[in-house]
């Protein structure tokens, strides 16, 4: 047997060993999931969004149309991809990940988005004018007190796999948020944007910057849209926002 052969077999035999003495349950059905925190099955039931939706907001259009919301008011954002549907079961997955601590779940999670930021320049293709190649990677900003209080950026945790797989620099510096709003999702859409407005400020000329957007929820955008506002005013050229999840209109 030659060395590499002998080394090929070596690891193959650690990580079947690594799997026996890590085995974990996946987290929705209590199966035996090996190294997986989902179980191959109700990975595959995880809700998809609907297709096909508005390339701007992702929200479900007859025939794959910009909506109307979006032509009567276009966000500054240019398009959005999302991994899923923000319904049950992942709802509660995601808010197990935001406020439970579960970063083995943003660990998941930012590898699916990964495996979909692989596939920007396909899927935006009719989007945008000219083939999506992004220049950098930004998580959404957490306030320095919110960050205090959670311990982590969600954002962040699932921005980092993005950046590795489009082998792109991760940003963290370039935008902060510098004002402290009340929680977004207790608020109506028209409140949410009076809420989010200036609570966000970048430090750098992005000139013709095409800029990677990520955050776990996109709800009513309303965050997102003011972040990449103010990104557009610093000269940002393109920006796509990419979450895990999409929330539908009830």
């Amino acid at each position: 047997m030659s060395i590499l052969t002998q080394k090929k077999v070596s690891n193959a035999g650690t990580r079947r060993l690594l799997g026996r003495l890590f085995a974990q349950d996946c987290l929705l059905c209590a199966a035996a999931s090996a190294d997986r925190i989902l179980c191959r099955a109700c990975a595959a039931d995880l809700p998809r969004l609907p297709k096909p939706c508005c390339p701007r907001c992702a929200l479900p259009t007859p025939n794959g149309e910009i909506c109307g919301h979006c032509l009567a008011k276009p966000p500054h954002y240019d398009a959005t991809l999302a991994a899923y549907r923000y319904d049950f079961p992942l709802d509660k997955l995601v808010q197990s990940f935001k406020y439970g601590h579960r970063l083995a779940l943003g660990a998941y999670f930012g590898q699916q988005l990964a495996v979909l930021a692989e596939t920007l320049a396909g899927a935006l293709s009719e989007t945008l004018p000219k083939p999506f190649a992004a220049d950098v990677i930004m998580p959404l900003p957490l306030h320095p007190e919110r960050l205090r209080e959670r311990g982590f950026n969600q954002a962040l945790e699932l921005a980092r796999p993005v950046a590795a797989a489009l082998h792109r620099p991760l940003d963290t510096a370039t935008c902060r948020r510098t004002r402290n709003t009340p929680a977004q999702a207790n608020l109506a859409w028209r409140e949410r944007m009076k809420n989010i407005h200036g609570a966000f400020h970048c430090s750098a000329d992005l000139t013709g910057q095409r800029i990677v957007l990520v955050d776990d929820v996109m709800t009513t955008g309303a965050s997102l849209d003011e972040c990449a506002r103010t990104l557009k005013l610093h000269g940002a050229a393109e920006i796509v926002v990419l979450v895990v999840a999409r929330a539908l209109p009830k």
